[in-house]
């Protein structure tokens, strides 16, 4: 029994000889700033070269997410009380501790529950959709060790009106908490708007137009969302700056108008005819109307080329009902 008590002794005299000489080649050094996960600070957050002492607690920490000043002489003299007799205070008066935390601010939360929505609609861009939080914190704090510090439970979401009431829960420091989001969310689309008024019968530049993004559920049906659907086309009526358009607002440039006098060409082989006649209906590029011959009164289809221009097509010579003139 003696001999165990003497081998006990001598061991735990080597140990304290082993630890004299770890301090005095690599002495404990108090550190001025402190960032920790954790809801308490030990000996190793502290000081470096901490040694078997480093897991030993000293004090609590921060609330998650802020600071706090710890004097310095405190520090050691509870470290020393911890076993790490060597810590001292290196010349510093205090010492910073900070609490880590997972911060969510309102930005963020805000793409949150975009995309939390956009899942669970199929069909909807994230990016069209316009979030509006009403009830919501401006800032999030959650535990950083929890891989997921904020979960969606429950979405409520009236597309009609856009409202919606979010069940979510956030884990914090001692466990989990209960958090309710509201808000409004409106699939948005562009339209193509005027960015200046238009009269009747101006013709559209690209100039002309700029987009603008709508609620879906206000965008009427029909509404212009190519520029390219009406680019060169002419208004049929007046148009205001600002407001959605319809494909049927706009026709392609009347060329020929009803009661104009119209040059007629006829091309057949090895010869071109042309006379004149008058126009019984309006025309674009490209459209079919009636033409009167101006002398023989009679009326052929002829499809519109140019201003005052339009040829007619057909599979048997009508030479004799134009008043032709050879070129």
């Amino acid at each position: 029994m003696m001999t165990q008590l003497l081998k006990a002794t001598a061991g735990l005299l080597l140990m304290c000889f082993a630890c004299v000489k770890a301090y005095a080649e690599n002495p404990p050094v108090l550190r001025s700033q402190i960032m920790t996960l954790s809801e308490i600070v030990t000996v190793g957050d502290f000081y470096s070269n901490a040694g078997i002492y480093a897991s030993k607690p000293l004090f609590r920490s921060p609330d998650m997410g802020t600071s706090g000043n710890v004097a310095a002489a405190q520090v050691a003299e509870r470290a020393r009380a911890a076993g790490l007799t060597a810590a001292g205070t290196d010349g510093l008066r205090t010492v910073v501790v900070h609490r880590g935390a997972t911060k969510i601010e309102r930005e963020q939360l805000t793409n949150l529950v975009r995309n939390a929505l956009a899942e669970r609609n199929a069909g909807i861009d994230p990016d069209s959709l316009d979030v509006r939080l009403i009830q919501a914190p401006e800032r999030i704090l959650a535990d950083p060790k929890v891989k997921d510090p904020l979960r969606f439970d429950r979405i409520d979401w009236a597309a009609t009106s856009g409202h919606f009431v979010i069940q979510t829960t956030v884990a914090v420091e001692l466990g989990t908490e209960r958090l309710t989001l509201s808000g409004t969310a409106q699939e948005m689309v562009e339209i193509v708007t005027l960015a200046q008024p238009l009269r009747r019968g101006d013709v559209v530049r690209i100039e002309d137009l700029t987009v603008m993004r709508l609620a879906r559920s206000k965008a009427p049906a029909g509404a212009v969302i190519d520029p390219g659907m009406i680019t060169g086309k002419e208004a049929r009526t007046n148009i205001r700056a600002n407001a959605p358009l319809s494909k049927r607002n706009f026709q392609r440039p009347v060329l020929v108008g009803r009661g104009d006098k119209v040059t007629v060409t006829f091309n057949m082989p090895g010869m071109k005819l042309t006379s004149r006649a008058k126009a019984l209906d309006d025309g674009a590029k490209g459209d079919v109307i009636d033409v009167m011959n101006l002398q023989s009164r009679r009326v052929v289809p002829a499809i519109v080329n140019s201003r005052g221009q339009v040829r007619v097509q057909t599979a048997n010579p009508v030479v004799a009902s134009l008043n032709s003139e050879t070129n």
